[in-house]
């Protein structure tokens, strides 16, 4: 197990048609210590000093405690849990350390690329899957964290069972892929071969894998409008040309960075405060008749939310392909909304 390689991996599938701001993790393994990318830290710019050392034998009691019923409390556990578990490095480990501990492989590169969400994210995205990927484990929507360990520990020993091996792909719908090897020569192949099955599917499919985008000149009276009706959640504004965005929640990673939910209506301050009753929130995407806006509360988060809404309009231009967007429901949002694991990863990035 080599630190440096896992680093290299993190550098070279932390670009943007992978992932997004804080979104996807990494791992490397020994027989007594996972390292895994602590959670926030962007893949890109990810050092080794960084990564997190955890007691593989602490992760493996987790499956064995008894936690509680409801979502909050059983997650609150699990961070203590993984907090103790902690052996090196001063980060919060990804929610999805013990997911990355279930593999036998030395290496795990889990991403939320845009060609793999294309068909994860689709009506017909089980069937496509099983054709194009038979070798894959295909895991249905379940809410991140402890509940989706749990369930994938399940299917990989079973998948062990009956083909006498690992996985060496995880695909979870609406959410993304795992790549697991035991060499970093073995990653690249295994990412290699999903691009190219799947720009081949989508080429048949006759859907570009290109966002379809009309530019648009900046419009400062609308910006100058968007920050006067949104106040300090809209201190800085990313201007867009004008894309079709995403009406609803589609993955985690689009509902951090982006909201479930874009404002759609002209920016008044009675329109901004109507949203924000029936949202419980500001919004991060203003569209408007020639634009697409990303806001925030720093320029970074700004041109995130901007981002993010070109990765899901992207996500529903592929999904096409593929019988069209399958939402999540409601209750997958609201869990995702109110997770406190995933406000510590917006605060972080």
């Amino acid at each position: 197990m080599n630190l440096d390689t896992i680093i290299e991996l993190s550098h070279e599938f932390g670009t943007r048609e992978y992932v997004k701001g804080g979104g996807g993790n990494t791992s490397a393994k020994d027989e007594s210590t996972l390292w895994v990318k602590p959670s926030g830290t962007t893949l890109k710019s990810l050092t080794s000093d960084q990564m997190v050392g955890v007691s593989r034998a602490a992760i493996e009691a987790l499956f064995q405690i008894e936690t509680p019923a409801t979502a909050d409390a059983r997650e609150e556990l699990v961070k203590n849990h993984m907090a103790a578990a902690v052996t090196a490095g001063t980060g919060r480990p990804s929610v999805e350390a013990p997911l990355h501990h279930v593999f036998n492989a030395t290496y795990v590169v889990h991403t939320h690329m845009v060609l793999i969400n294309g068909m994860t994210c689709a009506t017909q995205g089980e069937a496509v899957s099983a054709a194009l990927f038979p070798e894959a484990l295909w895991v249905e929507y379940i809410d991140p964290g402890y509940t989706l360990c749990m369930e994938v520990r399940k299917r990989i020993e079973a998948y062990r069972e009956t083909h006498g091996h690992d996985p060496a792909l995880l695909i979870l719908k609406n959410h993304g892929v795992f790549v697991a090897a035991d060499t970093a020569e073995d990653i690249h192949a295994l990412y290699a071969g999903l691009n190219e099955r799947l720009s081949l599917a989508y080429a048949a499919a006759g859907c570009s894998t290109e966002l379809a985008m009309a530019d648009a000149a900046p419009d400062p009276d609308a910006e100058t409008a968007i920050r006067s009706c949104f106040g300090d959640d809209a201190a800085y504004v990313a201007s867009g040309g004008k894309f079709n965005c995403v009406p609803g929640p589609i993955n985690p990673d689009y509902m951090v960075y982006s909201k479930a939910i874009p404002f759609t209506a002209d920016p008044t301050e009675h329109n901004a405060e109507a949203y924000r009753e029936s949202n419980g929130y500001a919004p991060k995407v203003v569209v408007t008749d020639t634009h697409v806006y990303g806001i925030g509360t720093s320029q970074k988060n700004a041109d995130l939310a901007l981002d993010m809404a070109r990765d899901g309009a992207q996500i529903m231009q592929l999904a096409e392909a593929f019988g069209g967007l399958n939402f999540m429901t409601d209750e997958q949002r609201e869990f995702i909304e109110n997770w406190e694991v995933e406000s510590y990863r917006e605060k972080q990035v």
